[in-house]
């Protein structure tokens, strides 16, 4: 099948903690995270050929930024060392009715500012199956943008897959003036597998779903296949938030002619909700790997980001043993 190869950001988290504030006390948790990343790792976690290709300064920082995704199996002889900072963010855990809350700390990272020209798309595409970006990527500016082209044109034209995550994040858009709306549909428009909702494709096709539950999203996902020709599969979650320890969590899949939806499940005594989308993008792409049917891929999406929502950090170390023992073995003590 080829390499699976991500392309974006390797990003310090840090985090106050338990549910403390923001240096409530002197001290913070550290993970190596970004959205790519994080789905590389998940899928190297599952026994598959992942790689990122993406920069971190020469320092100490980068050194364990790239040991950390090495130590879970993915290849990172494609991150290259540039001068400049590591891209970071803080993660302020929520509680009860307080949600929460990120703080970006990105610009002018050795990523963020290394020259699309850079990147030398044939040589950091041989023996890929699928590239794999993200709208974190352009979201980043000028530069982010122009890098996120630059990889999927080259993917197209060596007849390599494009898979892309919508990511909407709007604190990093209104950083710039970049024309969100046009930048994510170009990248859209060049893939054939897309995550994101009805609250995507309304951005990209800048119109309302008025139906609602299940008839929204195919209402939506019949536009999006009209309006992006080479795209085959559309997947996503519908989240209901109670409190920050309790949601309502499902998954769906869209192809042109199918759908599978799975039942609603109640994530409760969540640890940590960041990455729950990557998780997700990784249990699906684990089941397409292995030819499975599109409601399979929907039900172990749907199970690695609930298993996600129990660990700390960014990304998900589950086996396939966890995912087979959460369909099938419930909650009780394994012994």
């Amino acid at each position: 099948m080829g390499r699976f190869v991500a392309f974006g950001e390797i990003l310090l988290r840090m985090s106050p903690p338990g549910r403390e504030l923001l240096l409530q006390t002197p001290r913070l948790d550290v993970w190596i995270g970004g959205a790519e990343a994080n789905v590389a790792t998940a899928l190297a976690r599952l026994g598959h050929d992942t790689a990122i290709v993406s920069a971190v300064p020469d320092d100490p920082l980068g050194d364990a930024a790239v040991a950390a995704l090495r130590g879970h199996g993915v290849d990172c002889s494609a991150v290259a060392r540039r001068p400049g900072r590591m891209g970071a963010y803080y993660a302020v855990s929520g509680a009860g009715l307080r949600a929460t809350n990120i703080v970006y700390d990105r610009a002018h990272s050795a990523f963020a500012d290394a020259p699309a020209a850079d990147w030398d798309w044939d040589r950091l595409l041989a023996g890929a199956g699928r590239l794999h970006l993200s709208g974190i990527t352009p979201a980043l500016g000028p530069g982010g943008t122009a890098a996120a082209f630059a990889a999927a044109d080259a993917a197209t034209r060596l007849a390599i897959p494009v898979s892309f995550d919508g990511n909407y994040r709007a604190r990093l858009w209104e950083s710039w003036d970049g024309d969100a709306r046009a930048i994510l549909s170009r990248l859209v428009g060049l893939a054939d597998i897309m995550f994101g909702n009805h609250r995507d494709i309304a951005l990209l096709l800048g119109r309302d779903f008025g139906d609602d539950g299940p008839a929204r999203r195919r209402t939506a996902a019949d536009a999006a296949f009209d309006a992006f020709p080479k795209l085959a599969l559309i997947a996503s979650t519908a989240r209901h938030v109670e409190d920050v320890d309790h949601h309502r969590l499902a998954a769906r899949i869209d192809t042109r002619d199918d759908f599978a939806q799975t039942e609603e499940i109640r994530v409760a005594g969540i640890v940590d909700r960041i990455g729950t989308g990557d998780a997700f993008a990784a249990g699906v792409f684990d089941a397409l790997l292995r030819d499975q049917s599109i409601a399979v891929a929907a039900q172990t999406g749907l199970a690695l980001a609930a298993l996600k929502h129990s660990l700390p950090g960014d990304a998900s170390l589950f086996g396939r043993s966890d995912i087979e023992a959460f369909l099938s073995e419930g909650f009780d003590v394994r012994r």
